[in-house]
């Protein structure tokens, strides 16, 4: 009946309201609680009361209560905030898929990139290795021609020295 007074007012009912005896009331506004009220009997909405007692046997029953109307469907009136609930929770459910499908295409593309790059490195350190080798042989080489070099300036220089000794000798 709570949920109906904010959800569907047009089926709230009122609890009837409860007098209070005078002991009753100055209690209250002292700072108790009020009494409990009594319990619902009887079947809700009908205006039947249940009571146990025993009915002598001969005497014939009462007629029957007249029936209700036939039956209507209501016009969604209460199914809203129950469909907006439902509606939450697919919502929440396809969130929820594609957030893991995401997730799964993240973590291929994560090990996709991690063996390039793997790939990559080994590549680089193996031109590493073959640069160094070939620095490596154009030094040797290079010290080589060095060495050939300084023999060929001495031949040079003598072979000078002795152009320049004809020449003396000549003039």
């Amino acid at each position: 009946n709570r949920m109906n007074k904010f959800y569907n007012p047009k089926l709230y009912k009122a609890a009837p309201k409860q007098e209070l005896s005078k002991e009753d009331r100055i209690f209250v506004n002292n700072g108790g609680t009020p009494p409990p009220t009594e319990a619902p009997g009887g079947i809700a909405g009908t205006g039947i009361s249940v009571s146990f007692v025993q009915v002598d046997s001969q005497v014939a029953p009462p007629p029957p209560p007249a029936t209700a109307e036939a039956y209507k469907a209501k016009d969604g009136e209460s199914g809203g905030v129950m469909a907006m609930m439902d509606l939450l929770v697919q919502d929440l459910q396809k969130e929820m898929t594609t957030a893991e499908s995401e997730e799964k295409a993240g973590q291929g593309n994560y090990e996709q990139t991690m063996a390039d790059s793997a790939e990559k490195r080994a590549m680089d350190s193996k031109s590493l290795t073959d640069r160094e080798g070939a620095k490596a042989d154009m030094t040797a080489e290079l010290e080589g021609s060095e060495g050939d070099k300084a023999s060929a300036s001495k031949e040079l220089m003598v072979l000078e020295q002795y152009m320049a000794s004809l020449h003396a000798e000549c003039d």
